[in-house]
């Protein structure tokens, strides 16, 4: 559920008209709900109310500070997958002991930046990265908590640039090879190891593999036992889908009564890397009609947003429902919208029968709240969109719009290079 609904004919982000805040802050604007947010993560919290989990935040779903913040607030802690989420997560107020370090490239730099911060563990994804958080520890003169992420080979059916938990998937340590690996953590005197972490891939509508590549991980994890390694932590990752248009996505309850069950026995601490479940229908991308036209073949609605702001359609075909933000009996037709990126993939649909908006009408592109912002660039030189927080009767632009200054930051061009003045 979420807290976007027309009241009047009028689309409304709790109690602030979309159009009001697209008038007064711009367009294409992201709008988040924080009623929303709240909702989703309490939602998780009530599912898992038996095994009181730590639920780390997937902050690459949306690394907005304040939607970081809002989770911190609540008591979540963070996934994290770079030496910039860090910064971000620390920054927004996230204990820094409740953050788990994931990805398969982690820099020496990265790594000592997160021992210097006492994050709870790092998800270490080769035998490689091992050797060098070890090293980096040793350098410190302390011991890093380590758990590794192992690739339980299970097919989680999804699109298969978000699927990582099968063999030809880059993620993870190969679950057949995974006690040598632990071996090897164990042999270092720098290393502690504190857990096991798995991650299938994203946007799940299904509990099966979830459940079967876990059914693996405990398998693992006896043998480990046997080996004289006890883990303390099992990280389950994320991955759980929402309905973009019509999938059957699993509830929190159901998700948790499958975990809950399948782990009965296992006497360590739960943690979940939620994202998408948490944010995706928590945000909307509005935009601005800027032309219509016809080919002879089909009718275009072109808006002011672009494959820049939400690569999703483009990348992986993915479908995002599109509403106009003022209700209207037009006639609906079949049309493609699209954005004003020089590339016949910056698409937001291909034939959707839609009602024809005038020029300069508004339209909201749903389930935007996830992987939107976070993927959004300044291809074409185009400034990436404001973020604005809607909680109750107020909203806040939580980031403002970029500048065409802040296109050049950083910019320098030779001296050997002669310009020539613009100014006369």
């Amino acid at each position: 559920m979420n807290f976007f609904t027309y009241k009047k004919g009028d689309l409304y982000c709790e109690d602030v008209k979309v159009r009001t805040i697209a008038e007064e802050t711009g367009t294409p604007v992201y709008i988040y709900s924080a009623k929303t947010l709240r909702r989703h993560y309490r939602a998780i919290e009530r599912a898992f109310v038996r095994t009181k989990p730590l639920i780390c935040y997937s902050v690459k779903a949306n690394s907005n500070s304040a939607v970081i913040a809002l989770f911190a607030s609540m008591g979540a802690g963070a996934d994290i997958v770079s030496g910039g989420e860090l910064f971000r997560a620390v920054k927004a107020g996230m204990n820094s002991k409740t953050i788990v370090y994931s990805g398969v490239g982690k820099t020496a730099e990265e790594i000592a930046e997160a021992l210097a911060r006492n994050i709870l563990m790092f998800n270490a994804e080769s035998i490689e990265e091992l050797e060098v958080i070890e090293a980096v520890a040793a350098l410190m003169g302390i011991k890093a908590p380590v758990s590794i992420r192992v690739n339980p080979d299970i097919n989680p059916h999804t699109h298969p640039y978000i699927s990582t938990g099968m063999k030809k998937n880059k993620f993870g340590i190969d679950i057949r090879y995974a006690r040598e690996a632990y071996a090897v953590a164990r042999s270092k005197r720098h290393l502690q190891i504190v857990g096991i972490d798995m991650h299938i891939g994203s946007q799940l509508t299904s509990i099966a593999p979830i459940k079967d590549a876990l059914k693996r991980v405990l398998g693992l994890i006896n043998g480990l036992r046997r080996d004289g390694i006890e883990i303390r932590f099992i990280d389950i990752g994320g991955g759980l889908g929402i309905t973009y248009k019509d999938e059957r996505a699993a509830s929190p309850d159901d998700y948790a009564a499958a975990i809950e069950q399948t782990l009965q026995g296992f006497s360590g601490n739960l943690i979940l890397e939620p994202g998408r479940v948490l944010v995706g229908n928590a945000g909307i991308l509005a935009s601005k009609v800027l032309y219509r036209k016809e080919n002879g073949m089909k009718k275009f609605m072109i808006v002011d947003a672009g494959m820049n702001d939400l690569i999703r359609p483009s990348f992986y075909d993915a479908y995002h429902e599109i509403l106009p933000v003022k209700k209207t009996r037009s006639k609906r037709f079949k049309q493609d919208v699209v954005g004003p990126i020089c590339e016949s993939g910056d698409f937001f649909a291909h034939g959707r029968e839609l009602p024809v908006l005038e020029q300069g009408g508004l339209i909201a592109l749903m389930s935007a709240g996830a992987y939107g912002f976070s993927m959004s660039s300044n291809y074409n030189s185009r400034r990436r969109a404001a973020e604005v927080l809607v909680d109750g009767r107020e909203y806040h632009v939580v980031r403002a719009r970029e500048t065409n200054e802040a296109l050049i930051r950083g910019e320098k061009i030779p001296p050997s290079i002669k310009t020539r003045s613009n100014h006369g």
